[in-house]
C-alpha cells in the first residue's frame, strides 16, 4: 500500500475553530498534529478571529485531529468547533499554514 496514494475511505474535514485561537501558535501546532497523523490540507486564520482547517486522510486519523481540536491539548482556548465531513478531493500534497 502506497502511503502517498489516496485510499477509498479517505475523508475531508472542513472545520472552523472559534475562541482564542489566533496569536497563540494554533496554526503551528495544528500543522504539527496533522503531520503526526499523516493528514494533508491547510489551516488559516480568518478575519473574524476564527481558524479554518481543511484536512484529508483516513476517517480514523481525521477523527483524531478533531478530538485533539476539542481537547485541552489544543493551544489557546477553543470555545467551539463547527465541522463537516465529505469525500476526500485529494487536492493537497501536504499540510500547510496560510
Amino acid at each position: 500500500m502506497d502511503p502517498e496514494r489516496p485510499q477509498a475511505d479517505d475523508v475531508r474535514l472542513s472545520a472552523r475553530v472559534f475562541g482564542v485561537v489566533q496569536g497563540v501558535g494554533f496554526r503551528f501546532w495544528t500543522m504539527g498534529k496533522a503531520d503526526e497523523l499523516g493528514l494533508k490540507g491547510v489551516v488559516k486564520n480568518l478575519d473574524d478571529g476564527s481558524v479554518s482547517i481543511v484536512a484529508e486522510g483516513s476517517r480514523q486519523q481525521v477523527q483524531k485531529l478533531l478530538d485533539w481540536l476539542r481537547s485541552e491539548k489544543a493551544p489557546g482556548r477553543v470555545e467551539r468547533v463547527e465541522e463537516s465531513l465529505s469525500a476526500a478531493e485529494n487536492s493537497f500534497r501536504d499540510f500547510r499554514a496560510r
